[in-house]
């Protein structure tokens, strides 16, 4: 099996892909994970840690760094450079490898985020070009895929949207930078973009290509797409055809074969989460405010693994942690100073009313109603609440 990931590969969202993938290779598989996209990090090994904690844990797999390829059932590649990976996997014979995998269509090879840019005749090499300002140009790549009759340059962060202002899809390439470089592509060659959160999962023993995740794979050749969504199962010889162009590619996309099972990313769980909150609070319900801190903390746990830094989703996530838990603090502050002037209003009503000033006290009474403030007239002496709303 070849997969091929736009990015999340070691997020929530990619755990039962991964679970499926290995399901065939049966108890205890030698797995490999190749640190050399992101090897020359300064915390290369806090990113291995990670990624190692994340298969085991999530997954169920034993995870070694390094080690042969060759022999290996399981190998894994994820984020980091992709001319960086390149450069040294063909000068070390690792790139030999890959290719010997896929061709013998031997164990189960997993490239991800940086590594699947390498996957194709071409790489982009979207650390040069994205952020240190070269000029849009292609390197070489493994060719991973031309032994499976495909003749792709392979793009994730397909739908990337980080830029908000600027267009970032396609790599952090954007449409006019992409547009440029495609005419200097070889002949019949087409563009495999792959979204994130998404894989395209290409079974070597059937010949069969499935599309897992959140998003769509898809094929673009000569400024016309077509998108193929999550849930879709289709022969390679039909995806062959397809980036051929042998097969003319038609308006609407082909319907998928099972529904998508819905993914959620980080980011839409630090909306929700904080939406829970707002709501909780603006309704007085500090245990439900507390329930959304606590449900964000164990998401955030949950993606802790995630190798992929870009967007800054975890720390982003630990951000909004603090800033809960502050306005959580200020809310209780609040409902302090609101419980002790609430209950020197109280004992002033009393008085009023043993005095005999009945008229101011029920003055005061309406006007604590108006603030929000019910009070209850009880043998023991009154007492006061805020309804929810």
């Amino acid at each position: 099996m070849l997969m091929l990931m736009g990015s999340g590969e070691t997020s929530p969202t990619m755990v039962e892909t991964h679970r499926s993938a290995i399901r065939p290779l049966g108890a205890r598989p030698r797995a490999v994970l190749l640190d050399t996209p992101y090897a020359f990090q300064e915390n290369a090994a806090d990113i291995s840690a990670r990624a190692r904690a994340y298969f085991a844990r999530s997954v169920g797999l034993d995870v070694e760094v390094g080690g042969e390829v060759a022999t290996a059932d399981w190998v894994f590649s994820g984020p980091g450079s992709p001319t960086y990976a390149l450069d040294r996997w063909l000068d070390s014979g690792t790139a030999a490898e890959l290719r010997t995998r896929v061709r013998n269509r031997h164990g189960v090879t997993v490239l991800a985020s940086a590594a699947a840019c390498t996957a194709g005749v071409a790489t982009v090499p979207v650390y040069e070009i994205y952020k240190v300002g070269a000029e849009p140009h292609w390197r070489e790549g493994l060719d991973l895929l031309s032994p499976l009759g495909l003749q792709v340059v392979v793009i994730p962060h397909y739908d990337n949207a980080e830029g908000g202002t600027h267009d970032t899809r396609f790599c952090y390439l954007g449409e006019r930078r992409l547009s440029r470089m495609e005419p200097e592509l070889p002949d019949g060659t087409a563009v495999l973009g792959i979204d994130e959160h998404t894989a395209a999962v290409i079974d070597l023993t059937t010949d069969q290509v499935r599309v897992a995740g959140r998003g769509a794979v898809t094929i673009r050749r000569h400024g016309a797409d077509l998108r193929l969504p999550a849930g879709l199962t289709l022969p390679l010889t039909e995806l062959r055809h397809l980036t051929s162009g042998e097969t003319t590619l038609p308006q609407a996309p082909p319907a998928p074969a099972e529904p998508p099972t819905p993914q959620t990313t980080l980011a839409e769980l630090i909306q929700t989460h904080e939406t829970r909150f707002t709501t909780a609070l603006t309704a007085n319900d500090p245990a439900s405010a507390c329930r959304a801190v606590l449900d964000l903390e164990s998401d955030l746990v949950a993606w802790s693994a995630d190798t992929e830094e870009d967007e800054g989703g975890v720390a982003q996530a630990r951000q909004t942690l603090r800033h809960l838990i502050t306005r959580l603090a200020d809310h209780a502050q609040a409902a302090r100073t609101l419980t002790t002037l609430t209950d020197a209003l109280l004992h002033l009503r009393t008085d009023l009313r043993r005095s005999g000033d009945y008229p101011l006290a029920d003055a005061l009474r309406t006007a604590l109603h108006t603030a929000g403030i019910h009070i209850d007239d009880t043998p023991t002496g009154p007492r006061w609440s805020i309804p929810r709303t």
